[in-house]
């Protein structure tokens, strides 16, 4: 068994064991842990491709230690000028609606929208003109004006059949000495 004051190979597959509990396991030699290189590299390629790889992982964790370290200081420098992860996000939003509002498909679109309504107002005033003008040709023919005195004709029968009624409790001239009111709708 190798001693514990060796370099650990982090390319075992018992890292991270106690060397205690690593006595009945068998140990293979490093080289036959490893797996296969790519065909037509020689012993030493793998071997500088293998050291490239530890040094560019050992450049990837230092700088995952810088990030984090600059991720604290600038939580640091929010939480003292008093700005909270709202006001982040507020501000990413109003920069994401600006940015929006600027793009070509906006104002296109708000282009097309504008057209669209100006169009639409068009349309809907002159389909009110019609109907209006429907409405009065409608009321000058002479099947409306026949209409409208035969509901003239009725309206006064019936209000003069209540003024000619001998019956005192209907006839609203025997309440009083007010003559009847018209709140008739026609």
């Amino acid at each position: 068994m190798e001693s514990a004051s060796q370099d650990i190979n982090l390319n075992s597959p018992n890292k991270g064991l106690l060397a205690d509990s690593m006595t009945d396991v068998p140990v293979e030699s490093a080289t036959a842990a490893r797996p296969p290189a790519c065909e037509g590299l020689t012993p030493a390629e793998e071997e500088e491709l293998r050291t490239e790889l530890a040094k560019v992982e050992e450049e990837i964790g230092t700088l995952r230690q810088v990030l984090a370290a600059k991720e604290r200081h600038c939580g640091e420098l929010k939480r003292k000028l008093g700005l909270t992860p709202f006001d982040g996000l507020k501000q990413n939003l109003s920069k994401s609606w600006h940015d929006v509002q600027v793009s070509n498909a906006y104002k296109k679109t708000q282009e097309t929208l504008s057209q669209a309504g100006q169009k639409t107002s068009a349309a809907l005033s002159n389909v009110g003109s019609a109907i209006s003008r429907k409405f009065g040709d409608m009321r000058n023919s002479a099947t409306f004006k026949s209409f409208e005195d035969r509901v003239g004709t009725i309206k006064s029968r019936v209000v003069g059949s209540r003024e000619n009624s001998t019956d005192g409790l209907h006839s609203p001239t025997s309440v009083g000495d007010k003559p009847p009111q018209d709140n008739a709708p026609f």
